[in-house]
């Protein structure tokens, strides 16, 4: 069974913008479901559209096999969205803003009790019922955000950039809350992130689109099919001698393009033993000092970056 099927969806406003033209991807019950674009893309009218706020131009979304049109109602009683802006009341304790949020999607009060401490528990915020909501970090304040958004017991979960503006600690920590909800709560998770590491490390699917229409869908690893080319790396102690080398590299047509990251020289080769085994070759003929050359494998945010780009030009 499919949480989300969008067939075909276009999103018009009165202005003339489109911004969905004929979307088409599926999310599968139970995963977690990454959608991936550049600014403008299209990434919130869809999420407008999924949680019943808008109404689509044409096409057709079912939401756990219910027409989304036809039966808004039913479909808000079995999602919930954590939007960008964490939404608790920090006037409430960590307990009443819990019990506040179940009383808006009429749960009982036994089982929201029942429901708050598990989450509580699960979500690691019981060291912090003592202390006043407005005292909390930005990273415990979104962790009980989510917790607030998990007491209907949702079979879909929208986040929209959960982790922005999170130190990478507080990222990781929320990663694994991330999968809890999954593992544990069998709850479908259809995530919007910026950070492409973190897509690719938490994603069981993944949809990177572009002005309104998908340019890839697929696991993390099946999307490094969009791309026939591995990577090479140079890395050397400083970027003034990255800069030097790549230059040199470039006027020797060794290499036909590079860019500079880090200290390191990155540059996309198709034939990745001939190269490596040429350009190593050249840099010690030539007495260049580089710490270290490897072959690697393109990242998500290499895939993103070549797919988004290659649209644009």
């Amino acid at each position: 069974m499919h949480a989300i099927v969008i067939n075909k969806l276009v999103k018009q406003y009165k202005n003339g913008v489109k911004a969905l033209d004929k979307l088409s991807f599926s999310v599968n019950c139970g995963e977690i479901f990454s959608l991936l674009g550049p600014n403008g893309a299209g990434k919130s009218s869809l999420i407008n559209i999924l949680t019943t706020l808008y109404k689509p131009t044409s096409g057709n979304v079912t939401v756990l096999d219910r027409d989304l049109c036809k039966d808004p109602t039913w479909i808000r009683a079995q999602i919930a969205c954590v939007a960008q802006n964490i939404s608790i009341d920090e006037h409430l304790s960590l307990m009443e803003n819990m019990m506040f949020q179940s009383r808006l999607y009429k749960v009982d009060t036994a089982t929201a009790r029942r429901r708050s401490k598990a989450l509580i528990d699960s979500f690691g915020l019981s060291q912090y019922l003592k202390y006043p909501v407005a005292s909390y970090s930005g990273g415990i304040k979104r962790r009980l955000d989510i917790a607030m958004n998990m007491v209907s017991m949702p079979k879909i979960l929208f986040l929209d950039e959960p982790t922005v503006g999170m130190d990478i600690v507080s990222r990781k920590a929320m990663w694994k809350i991330m999968q809890k909800i999954r593992d544990d709560f069998k709850t479908t998770i259809f995530l919007t992130t910026h950070y492409l590491e973190e897509a690719d490390k938490l994603s069981d699917n993944i949809c990177i689109m572009k002005e309104g229409h998908e340019l890839a869908y697929g696991t993390p690893e099946s999307l490094r099919k969009y791309t026939n080319q591995n990577i090479l790396r140079i890395g050397f102690s400083n970027l003034s001698e990255a800069k030097n080398c790549s230059k040199d590299l470039l006027k020797s047509h060794l290499l036909s393009a590079a860019n500079i990251r880090e200290n390191s020289i990155f540059a996309d080769i198709e034939n990745s033993q001939k190269t490596f085994e040429n350009i190593n070759k050249w840099l010690l003929e030539n007495g260049i000092s580089f710490k270290s050359i490897e072959i690697l494998q393109p990242s998500l945010e290499d895939i993103f970056l070549k797919l988004t780009e290659a649209e644009r030009s």
